[in-house]
């Protein structure tokens, strides 16, 4: 008989924040077998913004897990799968009326490049600087955070181009100066690697997730939507991470005047079961042929479909971005107030409750993160050099729990 060592039976490649073995979840807490509480400021990698076991998700898993599991695509029609496309076509822009859904953000990015080469006939797509697009092969060679995710896999697909992401920290410049900067760059190019005429897509997170949780700002992205429409390339906003009410607007890009052309939704979306989506027009999705894309699981899980529309409903009767827009400018505010009093944090930044405290090197964040993690307080890291704190937690948090928080947080600090 083979030996029983639960961790042992578990891949390695899967890195782990802790050990702790959760049993139940409520809200924004995670409950071990014994009995301890966690405060859970990472929400499942940014999945469970209506916070753990929302009763109203999770009454309508059980009630649709009675009456049908699954309804593949290729063969029937779900009434489910048409009612979220409904809520999903209520929450966007007109211009976005069309769903396809799939299980994961990787699989969501992939059937965007392919949607916009097919509806292009083009083959290039630009990308940012420290993106993070998933771990496939072509989303692989579509990100740049960190070398972990590529190295050992390359070569990647090609067709791929990287241009300069504005961060005014990283440059040490100021907005403006940073903006016009990379905007210079993005033309050059468009003049010297990838002509418009080749090139199917843009796309770029409003908020850079996996490479340290720095916005961009408005007038950038608003630049490349003017760019895009003059040279008839295709604009995609990656929201996996930024949607669903995370960073005080249903979605990132409404802080912004523009409609993107593509729109990638995952993480949120589900409540925690497996739930990924884009939207484009009806225009741009009748050039993709049918039967070119698909998959087996996607839009037919009905337990993942109920929960997103559950999920839909919950964000907006509860108004969980604006508590998110509220409770984010308490935390930023906190944070930068911490900021003046330890040298070892050089910059707090975010919108809404997505926000990153980068720190002067790796080891003092980790050691940070260890000291919250033995206080029961679970925090993530992020960015190419893995030196900065996300404070994601879920949308339902209260002042009180974040005061919490915040108070382990400085305890931590104080002992690095």
């Amino acid at each position: 008989m083979k030996p029983i060592d639960d961790l042992g039976l578990l891949s390695t490649v899967w890195s782990r924040l802790s050990n702790m073995r959760p049993v139940r979840g409520k809200g924004v807490y995670l409950y071990d077998n014994d009995g301890n509480r966690y405060i859970d400021f990472t929400s499942g990698l940014g999945v469970v913004n209506t916070g753990h076991c929302h009763p109203k998700i999770v009454s309508a898993i059980h009630k649709q897990a009675n009456e049908l599991l699954f309804a593949q695509m290729n063969c029937v029609v779900s009434p489910a799968v048409c009612k979220l496309s409904q809520k999903l076509n209520a929450i966007t822009p007109k211009s976005i009326n069309q769903f396809f859904f799939s299980n994961s953000g990787a699989e969501a990015t992939e059937a965007a490049i392919k949607l916009a080469k097919s509806a292009t006939k083009r083959s290039q797509i630009i990308v940012f600087q420290g993106s993070f697009h998933g771990r496939t092969h072509l989303t692989m060679a579509m990100t740049t955070s960190k070398t972990i995710y590529r190295r050992g896999y390359q070569p990647l697909p090609s067709g791929i181009v990287v241009a300069p992401f504005p961060h005014p920290f990283h440059y040490g410049w100021d907005e403006d100066k940073t903006i016009e900067f990379c905007k210079t760059q993005v033309e050059n190019l468009l003049h010297s690697q990838s002509s418009p005429e080749e090139t199917a897509a843009i796309i770029i997170e409003p908020v850079l997730g996996e490479g340290g949780y720095i916005p961009a700002p408005p007038k950038f992205i608003e630049y490349l939507r003017k760019l895009c429409h003059k040279h008839s390339i295709l604009l995609i906003i990656d929201e996996v991470q930024s949607g669903f009410g995370r960073t005080g607007k249903f979605f990132c890009f409404e802080h912004t005047s523009i409609e993107p052309d593509i729109l990638i939704m995952a993480k949120g979306l589900g409540s925690g079961l497996p739930i990924s989506a884009i939207g484009a027009s009806k225009e741009l999705m009748s050039k993709w042929t049918p039967g070119s894309h698909g998959g087996t699981f996607g839009g037919g899980s009905l337990l993942s479909i109920v929960a997103a529309s559950a999920t839909i409903d919950v964000i907006l009767d509860e108004k969980l971005h604006e508590n998110a827009r509220i409770l984010g400018s308490y935390l930023l505010e906190s944070l930068c107030t911490l900021k003046s009093k330890y040298h070892s944090i050089i910059e707090v930044r975010g919108m809404g409750l997505m926000i990153g405290v980068e720190f002067i090197n790796t080891e003092i964040t980790k050691k940070i993160q260890s000291n919250c993690l033995k206080h029961k307080l679970l925090l993530l890291t992020c960015g190419t050099y893995s030196r900065t704190i996300r404070w994601i937690p879920p949308l339902i948090v209260s002042k009180d729990q974040i005061i919490k928080a915040l108070s382990i947080f400085e305890d931590s600090l104080n002992l690095e």
